[in-house]
Parts: C-alpha cells; structure tokens; sequence
C-alpha cells in the first residue's frame, strides 16, 4: 500500500476543506503549509498582495513542520490559484524538499473561484520536473459553495488517486 501524504495551503478554508475530504478517503496524511507572515484575508490587499507574490514566484519563510515527503510514495499537492498560479508557500516547499520529491507519483488539486487551473497546474508541474500529472483537479469554492457535483470531481479524483 503507498503511502501518501497532502501537501497543501489554504487561505480561506477551501483548500482546507477539499485536503480533509480527500485525506479522508484516501487514508492520507496532511501537511498544512503556514508561512511565517501570513497574508491579507479580506479586502482588495488580499488579491494584490497574493496575486503579485504569486506572479513574482515569491519563496515566503514558513513555519516549522515536523513531516518531511522522504517518506512518502505519492505526494497531492493543493492550492488555491493566485494570478493563474500556485501559493507561494507550496513554492517554499518544493525549494526546500526537492531531493525528497524526485521520483514520487504526484497529484495536484487547486480552488479558485473561476475554475481554470491549468496554467497554475502547468507551473507547478514544471517546478517539481514532472513530466506527467495525469490525477489533478480544479475546484470552483469547494467550501464555500458547497454542491454534490464539487463532492463527486473530489471523490472522482480520490478514486484515480487510489488506482494510480
């Protein structure tokens, strides 16, 4: 059996929400990114701030952790999309870990609020170096706009998670 673990960062509780749902099924464990300055939960600060250190590939210090992705076999990455991109502290984490991510099985999950992921899949692909991510899925507001249809998309990616 692999063991997976999630790796992921949440700013409004979405990404949040879909990590747990899929930890859940999945038998995963979870690694919450916090950086050392957290960034702007309301207001247009929020969408300036994190979209231009999204777009300027910003390497935020982050808290501490205790897990570290050696021991892992399949590594899901999660992000909200910030700028057509991933969060800066998933950004950190590749830096930091990037012995320990080299031949792991990836998957990738992201929240937004208009679903088009794929640049920020794209971009995160490109800084692991994996060549194929064939498990990924774009989640319109999982938590906060809570529908059966976005349930089905995160358990239809547990699903290929399991098989692959």
């Amino acid at each position: 059996m692999k063991k997976t673990l999630i790796v992921y960062f949440s700013l409004e509780g979405n990404t949040d929400y879909a990590a747990r749902k899929i930890a859940d099924s999945v038998g995963a464990d979870l690694l919450a990114l916090e950086p050392v300055m957290p960034y702007p939960k309301k207001g247009i600060s929020k969408y300036l701030i994190g979209g231009m250190k999204a777009s300027t590939h910003e390497t935020p210090g982050l808290k501490p952790y205790k897990i570290s992705p050696a021991g892992y076999d399949y590594i899901i990455f999660g992000t909200p999309v910030w700028a057509s991109n991933y969060a800066p502290p998933l950004r950190t984490f590749i830096r930091d870990n990037k012995d320990a991510l080299k031949g792991k099985k990836l998957a990738f999950f992201a929240c937004s609020r208009g679903g088009n992921a794929a640049p920020c899949f794209k971009e995160l692909a490109k800084d692991l170096k994996a060549d194929l991510v064939s498990v990924q899925v774009s989640l319109i507001d999982p938590l906060a706009k809570k529908s059966k249809e976005t349930d089905a998309k995160i358990e239809e990616f547990c699903e290929r998670v399991k098989e692959g």
